[in-house]
Parts: structure tokens; C-alpha cells; sequence
């Protein structure tokens, strides 16, 4: 049984060519004390989402090699799709799940970054508890600008990178690394194909337009089912529930005439953050963890 346990969700700017996502995904294959939970593809955000766990460094190194193949790979200056990108390998956030702190993930994180610097000329920039100022905490200020205006970003002192040189790599751009609490990335469908309104309900949820504390929000456009999607990030579904966020959706919805017809959970999600919203939707009184069955085994 391994001993600490960190968790890794690299994301990767590549979800529609299926046999590249497999040489990237395969770094994570056969590597002792590193197990791969999950990975998905999404071919209007262009986006592969890594899901591994195991004992730090060799978690650690299993990143690295992953990186070391996406920036061969992808070529970003080819690169479209819906989801903000700035790097071939865009997001790399560990998080501590077991006998592991964030002190200890952070300190990972810094690793990564300094060697994917050192090792492919990738500069990395660290984000959110592993941030090296407060500009640098939030993923979206960092990737202001996407690989398109980078280069021109880093000019200014202010967005130097933390690690590697000052201008990005000419076909990978630049990543973000650092340490984070759990997260909850939950796409919600509406029945529309106007996007402006899947941005308006956004706006209204997030926590920078004065929604809620810890989400994350944008409008998406899935192009293959012509319709739109508020996608979104939940930082601490302890703190913004699953439930609340998904009703708030719901009612800003109706506004514009507009109805839910589905929604995704991408990667894994905590098992509590789902008890949450039965606790909700079915009014259980005096509920506890205990109940699940799974949780005896």
C-alpha cells in the first residue's frame, strides 16, 4: 500500500487526434507506484484531462516524461479549440490526497517546473498555493492571453516566468504548475445554441462577476450538438455546492427561456461532493458517509 498519496490532473492541449492523447496517456502506463485513474478527451475544447495517483516522486517523474512527449507532439501554433490554452501541456496542479500536504505538493510542483524548464526549454509559471505572488494565484490571470499573446505578456517584468527562459517555446508555449485543494469540473447543457447566453449565466456565477465564492465560469459552444455550455470549475464543493451551483444555473437559466438538458462531471470527483447533492435533491435527515456502502468495503 503506498504510504503518501498525491494526486496529478495535468491537462494537455490536444483531445481530438486519439493517437497522440495515447503516447502522451501512456507515460502514466506501467510505472510502478504511479496508477492512472482516468483521462478524457473533448474535441471542442481540444483538451485531454489526465486523472493519476501515487507516491510523489514517482508521480512526479511520470509528469515529466508526459510533458516531455506532449511537447513534442503538439504544435501549438496550429492549435484551436474552445477551452483557454496557453501551453501544449496547459495546467499541470497536484493535489495532496493522502498522508500529504500542500506544503509537500507545492514542493513537487516546483520540481516539475524547474526540470521541464531545464529539460525541454518549457518556462512554467506557479500558480494558486504554489504561487511565488499573489497576481500569480488565479489560473485565469496567468492565462490571460493564451499562447497567441504570450510571448508579448512576457515581456513585462510582472509576468516573468518562475522557472525557464523569458519567452515561451516556440511550438509548446508555456505551463502552469502548483499545488490546489480538490476540484470539481462541472459542465452544465443548455437547451440553446446561443453562446452569449451560456457567457451571461457564466458571469453571473462565478465568483469574479459576484457569484459564488469558489467557481469558476465560462460559456462553451459544443459545436457537434449545436448547443451551449456554462463550464465551470468548482474549487471547494464544500464551500460551493454541487447542488447550489447547478440550481443557480437553473434559475438564471429561465430568464432567457432557456432549460438544463444535462450536465458532465470531467475527470473524478469526490464521493462527498455527490452525497452533498443527494442529502439535497432527496432530503435524507441525518445522513452520514457511513451509510455508503462503499465506504465499509
Amino acid at each position: 500500500m503506498m504510504n503518501k498519496i498525491l494526486e496529478c490532473v495535468p491537462n494537455f492541449s490536444e483531445g481530438r487526434d486519439l493517437e497522440k492523447v495515447e503516447k502522451i496517456v501512456s507515460s502514466f502506463r506501467g510505472k510502478e507506484d504511479v496508477k492512472l485513474l482516468d483521462y478524457s478527451t473533448d474535441k471542442d475544447h481540444n483538451r485531454c484531462v489526465v486523472t493519476v495517483v501515487g507516491e510523489p516522486e514517482a508521480v512526479r517523474d511520470a509528469v515529466i516524461e508526459a510533458i516531455g512527449v506532449a511537447t513534442e507532439l503538439i504544435d501549438m501554433t496550429k492549435h484551436e479549440g474552445q477551452h483557454p490554452r496557453m501551453g501544449a501541456t496547459d495546467v499541470v496542479p497536484f493535489i495532496p490526497v493522502r498522508n500529504c500536504t500542500v506544503d509537500e505538493a507545492s514542493e513537487i510542483a516546483k520540481q516539475v517546473g524547474a526540470t521541464i524548464a531545464e529539460k525541454f526549454g518549457v518556462p512554467s509559471f506557479l500558480y494558486e498555493k504554489s504561487a511565488s505572488a499573489p497576481h500569480r494565484e488565479n489560473l485565469s490571470e496567468i492565462r490571460k492571453g493564451q499562447f497567441e499573446g504570450m510571448p508579448e505578456k512576457m515581456k513585462d517584468p510582472k509576468w516573468k516566468p518562475d522557472f525557464g527562459p523569458d519567452h515561451i517555446h516556440p511550438t509548446a508555449g508555456v505551463t502552469a504548475v502548483g499545488a490546489r485543494m480538490p476540484l470539481v469540473a462541472f459542465n452544465i447543457n443548455l437547451d440553446t445554441p446561443n453562446l452569449e447566453i451560456a457567457n451571461q449565466i457564466a458571469r453571473k456565477v462565478r465568483f469574479i462577476g459576484g457569484g459564488f465564492r469558489f467557481v469558476k465560469a465560462m460559456g462553451v459552444m459544443l459545436e457537434d450538438r449545436n448547443i451551449a455550455q456554462v463550464s465551470m470549475n468548482l474549487t471547494d464543493y464544500t464551500k460551493s455546492a454541487v447542488y447550489r451551483v447547478f440550481e443557480t444555473v437553473k434559475m438564471e437559466a429561465r430568464r432567457y427561456g432557456v432549460n438544463v438538458v444535462g450536465s458532465e462531471v470531467i475527470g473524478l470527483v469526490p464521493m462527498a461532493a455527490l452525497i452533498d447533492c443527494a442529502e439535497y435533491y432527496l432530503q435524507i435527515e441525518n445522513f452520514n458517509m457511513e451509510q455508503v456502502l462503499e465506504t465499509r468495503l
